[in-house]
């Protein structure tokens, strides 16, 4: 299937929409060790709507904007700095999620089933590379840190949470899909 100017055009809006979306998801924060952010909503919700390649690269587009700079992270931060920091890891396997997704998509279709598979399977990968990330990054800079205490503080508050953004991204994209597949 040919692509037009117009449609290539397109879908860089979408992948640049999506990436600022996700960006004012991390902006809504509840403080904590990780903070509680949207920003796993943004990830579902890109992927979900934009389809696996275009919403992967709308989580890759964020992560770069947030490498040079950018304030697009929670709390308003940005910089390599905070991709290397103890949460670092968490931010990056958002490419991860978004990977599973795109995977399952390809390999399964887009049925709900396995949408519902895919998030939940991508959030793992998710949290398993985030929580590797912290316990390293932690010993390397402050000292041992075991991964019981990691999970309970960086993931077990967070389940929930993310399995209610999951429903809300699944919601929202039932009702936005037919305006983004028309246009």
């Amino acid at each position: 299937m040919k692509q037009t100017a117009g449609s290539r055009t397109l879908n860089m809006v979408y992948i640049a929409l999506f990436a600022v979306v996700m960006a004012i998801c991390s902006w809504i924060v509840v403080p904590m060790t990780v903070p509680f952010t949207l920003q796993t909503f943004g990830v579902f919700l890109a992927v979900l709507l934009l389809g696996g390649k275009r919403g992967t690269l709308a989580v890759v587009l964020y992560l770069l904007m947030g490498a040079v700079g950018l304030p697009v992270f929670s709390g308003f931060t940005g910089g390599v700095g905070v991709l290397l920091g103890y949460t670092g890891g968490y931010i990056a396997g958002f490419l991860l999620l978004a990977l599973t997704m795109w995977f399952f998509e390809a390999l399964f279709g887009k049925s709900a089933c396995i949408r519902w598979i895919s998030m939940v399977l991508g959030l793992v990968l998710c949290y398993a590379f985030g929580t590797i990330w912290y316990v390293r990054v932690y010993a390397h800079s402050v000292g041992e840190i075991g991964a019981a205490a990691v999970l309970s503080i960086c993931v077990l508050p967070f389940v929930i949470p993310d399995i209610i953004k999951m429903m809300l991204a699944m919601a929202v994209r039932k009702r936005l899909a037919k305006a983004i597949r028309s246009s």
